[in-house]
């Protein structure tokens, strides 16, 4: 179930957002939300990963709609192995509406080293499955045997 309907965080400003009427989250219900601990929404945001998140009356953060989308992005970069300078490097850019060329390259530089990324590992993953085939065959039919790591017995 989404919690917001469907959002593109880089097409809606930030300005353009009404505190008053738009639907926002504590930081305990945003750390739900994006499935990460309040603790690294308040490193993103003193980091500058994150803008400044708007306070209630009582100093509580509010989690926009925007905040969220923004949270997502960054979390999916870090997910795939993008340094975290890189992250404020693209979070600076999310600040500059004239920064769109600027942020595809830092995407598609990123995309390649993703795409590297999951080369190596079918790879890595083909030599496992391999190993996997040969160690089947050669434990067929001797089920009842100790299974070893091939480095000999004491």
């Amino acid at each position: 179930m989404r919690l917001f309907p469907s959002f593109d965080f880089e097409r809606t400003r930030r300005f353009k957002l009404s505190p008053v009427s738009a639907p926002t989250l504590n930081i305990q219900q945003a750390a739900t939300h994006s499935k990460v601990s309040a603790h690294t929404l308040r490193y993103y945001e003193r980091i500058g990963l994150l803008p400044a998140i708007a306070r209630d009356s009582n100093g509580y953060r509010q989690y926009s709609e925007y905040d969220l989308g923004a949270v997502n992005i960054l979390l999916r970069l870090r997910d795939t192995g993008m340094p975290i300078q890189g992250m404020k490097r693209f979070a600076a850019l999310l600040q500059d509406d004239r920064a769109i060329t600027e942020r595809l390259e830092l995407l598609e530089e990123h995309q390649k080293a993703v795409q590297e990324r999951i080369l190596e590992l079918q790879t890595n993953l083909e030599v496992i499955e391999t190993k996997i085939q040969i160690y089947r065959k050669t434990t067929k039919g001797f089920s009842s045997c100790k299974p070893t790591l091939g480095f000999g017995t004491k």
